[in-house]
């Protein structure tokens, strides 16, 4: 294994203050070098891509491309680098969420900064680290389950599109930002309510944040 100075990590989280704490953490206390910082999934997902990372400590509850997302992505890209899911929530939900997603751990932000070593040592050994608070989860069973669940049927780029639905955005707003057409977003829109059986934003905006795409914190 590789010594920890030597350990390329990048930290995502949408609060600076949060992500300074770890930073300092990791460099000062851990010998770790953090090679770079993102406050949102999407620059996270280009930060991987560009710096090819051996560990990723990932926020779950970001704007514009939530932690869940971003690690499948990221996972998908490049199997080669680890994600620590960094998260306020308890919630068996997130946590199966993010584990089916691909990450290889999973921290709760108030007990993080004591378990960071042991999360990271065991993740690159190869191994899924649970913070023992939550490790009585079964995870095993919503993984499970969630392969027959509706939202399975959505693409990646539909939960994307739905993602930033909740958050407010207008048809033009999102074909700007994923640089796409007006049109492609209306399919998309109309794709998702097809298959989730919904026909309102309101009610895709509930879906979102009930299913962990958005806490629109």
């Amino acid at each position: 294994m590789k010594s920890a100075h030597a350990i390329r990590i990048i930290l995502a989280d949408d609060h600076a203050m949060m992500r300074e704490g770890l930073r300092s953490i990791l460099e000062s206390e851990l010998g770790y070098t953090v090679i770079a910082q993102a406050g949102n999934g999407r620059e996270t997902v280009q930060l991987v891509k560009e710096h090819a990372p051996d560990l990723v400590i990932m926020d779950i509850s970001m704007p514009g491309l939530n932690g869940i997302e971003a690690t499948r992505q990221i996972v998908q890209d490049r199997p080669g680098t680890k994600v620590i899911a960094l998260s306020m929530h308890a919630d068996k939900r997130f946590v199966g969420e993010m584990l089916s997603a691909g990450a290889c751990g999973y921290l709760l932000k108030q007990s993080a900064m004591d378990e960071l070593q042991q999360a990271i040592q065991t993740v690159l050994a190869g191994k899924t680290y649970i913070t023992p608070e939550i490790a009585g989860v079964v995870i095993q069973e919503y993984i499970q389950m969630k392969k027959g669940a509706e939202r399975e049927e959505l693409t990646a780029k539909e939960r994307e599109v739905l993602q930033l639905i909740a958050e407010g955005l207008s048809t033009k707003e999102i074909a700007l930002k994923l640089s796409v057409s007006v049109p492609t977003i209306e399919t998309h829109r109309q794709h998702i309510m097809a298959k989730l059986h919904l026909h309102t934003v309101a009610e895709l905006t509930k879906y979102a944040i009930r299913t962990g795409l958005t806490s629109l914190e």
